[in-house]
């Protein structure tokens, strides 16, 4: 039986397992924290709940196939239900806005709050959707680093509608051309921190991210984001997948330019194929430092990183929802200081989450567990510690302001993370969410691909490499990784 080692078991490390053990591939996974799931975890503060990492699910059938892989009916072990709204918009001038699941709904509603044809927001929408639909095939479901991609009628159709895609255009632009209303602009250009990056830098092509939002669906997994890592971690271990925890990897061995095997501190272990889960930046520089490296991929620009504060909040809001949207009223400036000055804004974006609102014994009754983020330039050697008690007051500030009450007078338990926690954790390089930026129209091609150029059997997966970052992009990272290595062995 071939074998394979997969470094991290981040949610792509974890579905590409599952994938090569569906094909029956023998599989070790080695993780260097003694629990599974990378950025997607959790824990408990005196008696409140919170996912430490990503909030939003969509597409959820890319998780329920790898239970349908080994025969399983996925309900039995995962479930989730569609939400009916995706998210409470507030903004400084008073605006308020709930962005309802339906695209027909929340255009119509869109169209009476800020006065813009509902037709405009629905050209937009399907534009985006068309946007998806063309690419993907090329961009998303395969590797954009073989010839094959390229060959085909998918490829073809895509290509015909190039200047359909806002390539030379940024977002932000695309928006403005399109709406032109503030409140309705800086809601769009919100979808450019999906994968990290600017809205006044990243191309119009992203215009697509709402499509998976408002069409697709937004969802929510009972008990959770964390039930997604438990569910498959569960069905990796029935499976016979292997977990060796809190294993640090110290190097991928390599022979003949072909990888072999693992080392830790105290052993070696070998197999047919290596996979890094790992970010791609610390799999180069840490676990293979005396090989070739692609130095220009490695210095691309990396994206946001976060500052999250967990708060167990005593009471209850109902103006509030589980995701929730607090608009700076400076925008291109919020993104010039994260992107150009690396550092943060003193009027912040701040997003909420507030899984209790779903799941109540997330939190004590009467009171709700705020999972409270804006984001971040990756480390770069700041003063995070004055950072975090500038950003914290910052956030306060304005959430007195908008929801009117004292929230300092009302936070019960309080934790904090940041771009060096999540490195630290993680291995993300300078913590950056999402590997590489988005902030240019050739980021998509210049992405590591899933496999090594100069080393046989090496391959990675995870939003470092292509597609990109995301549960979405992680989860396909995965199944082209696995397609690769079983056409391969």
């Amino acid at each position: 039986m071939p074998s394979a080692i997969i470094i991290g078991s981040g949610i792509a490390g974890i579905a590409t397992a599952l994938h090569l053990r569906a094909a029956g591939v023998e599989v070790d996974v080695f993780e260097n924290n003694d629990y599974p799931g990378g950025k997607l975890h959790a824990f408990e503060i005196n008696g409140y709940r919170f996912d430490a990492g990503p909030s939003l699910f969509t597409m959820p059938q890319l998780i329920t196939e790898l239970f349908e892989l080994f025969g399983e009916q996925p309900t039995d072990s995962f479930q989730y239900h569609r939400m009916k709204s995706v998210c409470n918009y507030f903004w400084e001038d008073g605006m308020r806005f709930t962005v309802d699941a339906d695209r027909e709904v929340f255009a119509k509603e869109a169209a009476a709050k800020f006065g813009i044809e509902a037709a405009t927001i629905l050209s937009y929408l399907k534009n985006g959707q068309k946007k998806y639909e063309l690419t993907a095939s090329l961009f998303i479901e395969k590797s954009l680093h073989k010839i094959g991609t390229y060959l085909s009628v998918d490829t073809l159709k895509a290509l015909a509608h190039l200047s359909e895609m806002n390539l030379g255009t940024s977002l932000d632009a695309l928006n403005e051309a399109a709406f032109g209303e503030p409140h309705l602009v800086q809601l769009f250009n919100r979808y450019a921190t999906y994968n990290g990056s600017s809205p006044y830098l990243t191309p119009g092509i992203m215009s697509m991210i709402p499509h998976l939002e408002l069409y697709l669906g937004a969802y929510y997994p009972k008990g959770g984001m964390h039930s997604i890592t438990t569910s498959l971690y569960q069905l990796a271990l029935r499976q016979g997948i292997q977990f060796h925890f809190s294993q640090k990897i110290e190097q991928i061995l390599v022979e003949k330019n072909k990888a072999v095997g693992v080392k830790t501190a105290s052993s070696q272990h070998f197999a047919d194929c290596i996979v890094s889960n790992m970010d791609i930046f610390s799999t180069y520089k840490k676990l293979l430092p005396s090989q070739p490296h692609p130095e220009r991929k490695l210095r691309q620009e990396r994206s946001s990183s976060a500052v999250i504060f967990y708060w167990g909040i005593r009471g209850t809001f109902t103006q509030l929802d589980l995701h929730n949207i607090f608009f700076s009223s400076d925008y291109q400036q919020e993104f010039a200081h994260l992107f150009k000055h690396k550092t943060l804004f003193n009027d912040p974006t701040v997003y909420i989450n507030i899984s209790s609102k779903e799941t109540p014994g997330d939190a004590p009754p009467g009171c709700e567990n705020w999972f409270v983020m804006i984001n971040a330039p990756g480390d770069y050697g700041q003063n995070w510690e004055a950072l975090v008690v500038q950003a914290r007051q910052n956030i306060i500030s304005k959430l007195n302001r908008l929801l009117g009450t004292d929230i300092a007078e009302l936070i019960m338990a309080e934790d904090v993370l940041t771009p060096p926690l999540i490195e630290q954790r993680t291995s993300s390089y300078r913590g950056a969410l999402y590997g590489a930026a988005s902030n240019s129209k050739l980021a998509a091609f210049l992405r590591h691909p899933n496999f090594s150029n100069k080393i046989k059997q090496l391959y990675f997966c995870g939003g470092s490499v292509h597609p990109g970052g995301g549960i979405p992009l992680c989860m396909h990272s995965a199944k082209i990784t696995s397609k690769l290595i079983v056409s391969a062995l």
